[in-house]
């Protein structure tokens, strides 16, 4: 089966890369980051201005009415501008949770493990998160909270997962371009470092594993099966976890400064790795359909 985006797909996409590239730029990153503001609640509701939040929601109930591949580019693109805050709850929650649709409202959720992100500035929190303690995320963009008990077992249902892995896939691409831009300007003995074998191989592995991973995405926002999500999910988080750690040896040292952002693509695909629930869910999930069809 093959899969191509319409024109009006890659319009919305584009269209919405521009927007983020103008109101989301490095030094809206460093200070999500920082932390010191909170949620920008103003970009929030600008979000919301240009239909994030509302993409599926049907428009004589004043969304845009597309589907669930529409929102998977658009977190897709999300992904790769490392945007903070619940996004995917507040998304899911458009049309259920009043302002959630303009982004006057921002809704958290449970995830898997009992994970909430961003409990402190939600105004709406889908689930049970009494008792959840703070903890230290490993994003600094990214403030964590977990429930006792593992959220009684959460388990994110499928769009969740998918969109979460979209934005896994976003964030895949960023540390794949940034690897090959870096390959190609940084020089060792008077040759770009992109001339060398080993590097070569890793920048090609990443590249493999972005559009592998994409369109495994792709395919599981058209069928929304499952098993499909599933799948979608573990190629995504691979891409995003293992693509940034290549990155970072891509980019040697410099890497790791606090003034580059693939240490923050890495942290950011590790906590979005946990929102999605168990691995081994997954895993099983898929492994037993593939059972089946071997029986």
């Amino acid at each position: 089966m093959r899969f191509r985006l319409t024109e009006d797909q890659r319009v919305l996409k584009s269209g919405f890369r521009e927007v983020l590239a103008r109101r989301f730029r490095t030094e809206e990153l460093r200070g999500a980051v920082d932390g010191s503001g909170g949620l920008d609640r103003r970009l929030w509701r600008e979000l919301g201005e240009v239909g994030l939040f509302s993409l599926r929601l049907a428009e004589d109930e004043g969304g845009v009415g597309l589907g669930v591949p529409e929102a998977v580019l658009v977190f897709e693109e999300a992904g790769r501008a490392l945007l903070p805050g619940p996004l995917v709850a507040t998304h899911l929650a458009a049309g259920v949770v009043p302002g959630a649709a303009t982004g006057e409202t921002v809704v958290t959720a449970v995830g898997g493990g009992g994970l909430v992100e961003w409990l402190d500035e939600a105004d709406v929190v889908t689930g049970d998160a009494a008792g959840a303690v703070p903890l230290r995320s490993v994003d600094p963009a990214t403030p964590l909270h977990r429930v006792p008990g593992g959220g009684s077992s959460v388990r994110p249902d499928d769009l969740f997962v998918l969109l979460t892995a979209a934005e896994q896939v976003g964030t895949a691409a960023r540390t794949c371009e940034a690897a090959v831009q870096h390959a190609r300007t940084r020089e060792q003995f008077g040759r770009p470092i992109g001339s060398f074998q080993a590097v070569k191989h890793l920048c090609a592995e990443l590249l493999v594993r972005v559009e592998v991973a994409r369109v495994a995405v792709y395919a599981a926002a058209v069928t929304v099966d499952p098993v499909d999500i599933a799948a979608a999910r573990l190629l995504a988080d691979e891409a995003a976890v293992r693509g940034a750690r290549d990155s970072l040896q891509v980019h040697g040292g410099s890497g790791f400064t606090w003034e580059a952002d693939v240490h923050l693509c890495l942290k950011r695909a590790w906590v979005r790795a946990e929102r999605g629930g168990s691995i081994t869910e997954s895993e099983e999930l898929l492994a037993g359909e593939l059972l089946v069809e071997a029986g």
